[in-house]
């Protein structure tokens, strides 16, 4: 008698193939599950490969049942899952760091520049009737900021961090960075940036970008008192963590010109917007699409199913989170 094949779960449909190797697949359409729906899809999963949305906790445990042997974060980011109740279980928990980063980097950069260059009030300008009517702007219409020469912030000064980093070299930029710790990668050639305090960086930057996971010690990192530092011709861009940044803080920042403009993919109540961020034409706001780019979004199907039939395997996963 053959036995049955272990259940690994999707609980949203990915980009590219995804096979597990010695598993039944069972994947779920592509849309977001309620917490009902979730729970009820799971039962007698092996594993389960997880969106950053899905929250992984005791509930999700019980519902999974006592044969559940990994949860496979389709992120980099693992604030979803309890990473206790996990290893009380011996449930292993993995993500996809590497795949995301080329990716993010990129959307960083865009946002940054769409914000500097104001091609949110541009592109509705050039679409507007008022254009053709009007006829050719003149020479001081829709002045932007720029880059080159200017100074970085990098806010988490890991994988993602360092990406964005080494795309300024085409700016000729200078680059500060915030971690807890040193990081040679950053502060050896080429970049040759400089370690500094929140504080002392946000005063000095040009452009804040922000890479750091959120925790609780980074939830409202970037705050009223920490906004207070950094100039009225600064742009502060987010494709981390939307908590990461108090937005009443920021909305009013923007409102008081006290900063230029904002680049956001994240947001604090996501999928929730703050409505004066939607209407302020010096935000550039996306959906929290920070890795979906075709070639890197398949790579993280093929991470976490790698990492899924690793466990089922008895092997040890590529990109285990420990905590």
């Amino acid at each position: 008698m053959t036995a049955e094949l272990p259940i690994v779960c999707i609980t949203r449909t990915p980009p590219g193939p995804a096979a597990v190797a010695g598993a039944r697949l069972v994947i779920r359409p592509d849309t977001r599950p309620t917490r009902e729906e979730l729970l009820a899809f799971i039962p007698g999963a092996a594993v389960v490969i997880t969106m950053y949305s899905d929250r992984v906790d005791r509930e999700f445990l019980d519902a999974a049942g006592p044969g559940l042997r990994g949860v496979c974060n389709f992120a980099v980011g693992y604030e979803n899952i309890d990473l206790a109740a996990c290893r009380e279980r011996g449930v292993v928990v993995t993500n996809t760091p590497n795949a995301v980063t080329e990716g993010t980097a990129d959307l960083a950069w865009a946002l940054a520049l769409a914000a500097a260059r104001r091609l949110i009030e541009a592109d509705r300008y050039a679409r507007s009737p008022e254009y053709p009517a009007r006829g050719q702007l003149g020479m001081c219409d829709f002045l932007g900021q720029d880059f080159t020469g200017r100074t970085l912030l990098i806010v988490g000064a890991g994988r993602i961090g360092l990406a964005v980093a080494m795309r300024s070299r085409g700016w000729g930029m200078r680059v500060l960075y915030v971690a807890r710790g040193r990081h040679w990668d950053f502060e050896l050639a080429p970049l040759a940036a400089q370690r500094v305090e929140l504080h002392e960086g946000l005063a000095q930057a040009d452009l804040i970008s922000i890479h750091c996971p959120l925790t609780p010690g980074t939830r409202h990192l970037i705050n009223r008192e920490a906004l207070a530092h950094v100039k009225p011709t600064a742009i502060l861009v987010n494709t981390a963590r939307g908590p990461i940044v108090e937005e009443q803080a920021l909305v009013d920042a923007l409102r008081e010109g006290r900063l230029y403009a904002a680049g956001l993919d994240v947001f604090e109540h996501e999928p929730q917007v703050h409505p004066d961020l939607i209407a302020n034409p010096r935000v550039v706001l996306t959906p929290h699409i920070g890795s979906a780019e075709t070639r890197y979004r398949e790579m993280m199907t093929q991470m976490a199913c790698e990492n899924a039939a690793a466990i089922l395997a008895g092997r040890e996963p590529l990109s285990r989170v420990t905590g």
